[in-house]
């Protein structure tokens, strides 16, 4: 397999004849680091208040009881009212890291001086996405838990992963088009396993909706799928999963492509071999609750280590971003 991509040029240089920054600073890393890992920890808080049946804990919505915005000494839902309201004062958390994170992309500077406005477009991203969260959590609520709420939420839930994960990696690019660094084909499969990943993941929501964790003690709301079926289903896409991952790790090492590529390819295969034994053990043992919250914790890790391979695969030409602006 022959590669036709050309070699990137030299770095533009940055005006005045200075030299282009390495990129961002220490404190904008740590802010993109910390959106990303809210993104990932308000996921599986969110899937303990499933777990423990504390998903109507507050059984209103924006108020916690009628009355209310937190929980009170008179409610009949004991302890799942804390998880619940926990759970929402999480939010705000995670809102307020998303928007130092659009803050901190907001000060970028090329080396021209000019704004990012592609990179601030991704970091209003996160912002979005956890307000809509907000209002579709409500609607859980409000819907007494259906399964289709449920599995919306969680899906949105990755897809902010996967946008914090860009916005991590882009933020240390520069800013010119994407350029590919390997084969046609070898995009091709990582298209297929991106597209296989997202059908893991959804048919994932339906494993979890059609079991026994629907987030309600009281009132379990569930599909009315057999959960043995879907959760074949779901191990037959585990396996095509696996073997595009074998197909694309033999096509990165018997074709030109970056190191890194091979090494996050890697990566992938160890995630997904972790999270299928981790899913065949809690599908053997009635599904514990500890094992099943690892099982979420793994599918945002997943969805991590597919952007951050895919991101791999390119490169963006142009001079090396400048540091926020003073």
């Amino acid at each position: 397999m022959t590669s036709t991509t050309a070699r990137p040029g030299p770095a533009t240089p940055s005006p005045q004849g200075a030299p282009a920054s390495r990129g961002p600073g220490r404190g904008t890393r740590a802010v993109l680091v910390a959106n990303l890992v809210a993104e990932v920890g308000i996921v599986v808080t969110g899937g303990l208040v499933r777990l423990t049946g504390s998903g109507l804990g507050c059984p209103t919505w924006p108020q916690c009881a009628p009355g209310s915005y937190v929980p009170t000494v008179h409610q009949e839902e004991g302890f799942h009212k804390y998880i619940e309201f926990g759970n929402r004062t999480l939010t705000f958390l995670v809102l307020v890291l998303a928007v130092a994170a659009l803050v901190a992309v907001w000060r970028l500077r090329g080396p021209d001086g000019a704004p990012r406005r592609r990179l601030r477009a991704l970091a209003a991203v996160p912002v979005v996405g956890v307000l809509a969260q907000a209002v579709i959590g409500g609607i859980t609520v409000l819907t007494r838990l259906s399964p289709v709420t449920v599995s919306v939420h969680f899906l949105v839930s990755m897809v902010l992963v996967a946008a914090s994960t860009l916005l991590l990696l882009r933020a240390f690019e520069g800013d010119g088009a994407p350029r590919p660094l390997v084969h046609r084909a070898v995009r091709l499969l990582a298209v297929g396993l991106s597209g296989v990943t997202a059908a893991v993941l959804a048919v994932g929501t339906v494993v979890t909706g059609a079991g026994p964790h629907s987030g309600d003690a009281e009132e379990p709301a569930r599909y009315a799928l057999d959960p043995r079926t879907v959760s074949w289903l779901h191990a037959d896409l585990v396996l095509l999963l696996v073997g595009l991952l074998i197909g694309l790790l033999v096509a990165l090492h018997t074709s030109p492509a970056p190191a890194l590529a091979r090494r996050r390819a890697w990566w992938v295969l160890g995630v997904v071999l972790l999270q299928g034994a981790i899913g065949y053990v809690q599908y053997a043992t009635a599904l514990p609750v500890p094992l099943v919250a690892l099982h979420m914790l793994g599918a945002c890790l997943l969805v991590v280590a597919v952007t951050a391979l895919w991101t791999s695969l390119r490169e963006r030409t142009g001079a090396a971003p400048a540091r926020a602006a003073a």
